[in-house]
């Protein structure tokens, strides 16, 4: 089944801390050729809270396909648990329950669970020893990298500008509260009609969009615009937006031309227990 959605929304997310993140950006676009328009935030800068009312708002009135830029689990399947020797959750929505509730941090974040609750199991530097021992990758990461895609970043990486840790971790909490009325893929079928949630690389977008690998960032109109260009998407006509902006508008562009391709739903190398477990990036196959 292919399914056909009214509208796309592609969230560039943000793990920092505290209650509003500018490095946080929502572009939606309907089925078509329109360029992707970035929807201000409530209060002028987003919150992590914010995003997932506004998620479910959306979500209620046409079946919307809403990407995230963050990884929804941690590896599992490699070593048989997410955090070996703690006693966590054993699938994807349980797992999410287990870090909302454990999770006191402002604006569903959760550095906490890093920095306190687990902290044995990330690196943040030098004093944790050899930073080797703890890039554990999911299946999909692993799939990705095989095939030439470049090496992810692991949640278990806590250090330096490019980590997804705090992130995909703050981003566990929205998918707990989301997923009661926004089914999230693969952890929940792919439905017949309505919403849903997928996990999205923003890098796989603006490669499929002619940016050239390591140099996926789009600094001005004109790279802008070629990117959407080669997604069969009209131009940005408004003023440059920032790198966040940028992405979330060619990633909004890649979904809606990405969501009609039946084998992106289907990966062969997606099976039942990583499906339940660790998930997978939409656009990898």
């Amino acid at each position: 089944m292919t399914p056909h959605f009214a509208r796309f929304a592609a969230i560039d997310w943000s793990g920092a801390k505290g209650a509003r993140h500018k490095g946080i950006a929502v572009a939606l676009c309907e089925a078509g050729t329109a360029v992707p328009r970035l929807i201000p935030a409530p209060d002028s800068i987003w919150s992590r809270q914010a995003v997932a009312d506004w998620l479910v708002e959306t979500a209620a009135e046409s079946a919307t396909l809403f990407g995230f830029d963050f990884s929804f689990a941690p590896s599992f399947v490699a070593r048989g648990a997410y955090l070996p020797g703690d006693p966590v959750p054993e699938d994807g929505p349980a797992f999410w329950a287990y870090v909302d509730a454990i999770c006191a941090d402002t604006d569903l974040g959760a550095a906490s669970l890093l920095e306190v609750t687990h902290r044995p199991h990330f690196y943040f530097g030098k004093a944790d020893g050899v930073k080797a021992a703890f890039m554990h990758n999911r299946a999909c990461e692993a799939h990705y990298n095989a095939g030439g895609g470049g090496k992810p970043s692991t949640v278990y990486d806590a250090i330096g500008a490019a980590q997804v840790a705090k992130a995909s971790f703050a981003g566990m909490r929205l998918l707990h509260h989301v997923q009661r009325q926004v089914p999230v893929w693969p952890f929940h079928p792919l439905p017949a009609a309505g919403s849903l949630v997928v996990e999205i690389y923003t890098s796989i977008a603006a490669r499929a969009a002619g940016r050239p690998k390591g140099r996926t960032k789009m600094r001005d109109l004109t790279a802008l615009n070629d990117a959407l260009a080669a997604l069969g998407t009209a131009g940005h006509d408004g003023p440059m937006p920032d790198d966040h902006g940028a992405d979330a508008i060619v990633t909004a562009a890649w979904m809606r031309k990405s969501a009609l391709c039946p084998e992106l739903w289907t990966p062969p190398a997606l099976t039942p227990q990583i499906a339940r477990t660790e998930g997978w990036t939409f656009g990898v196959i």
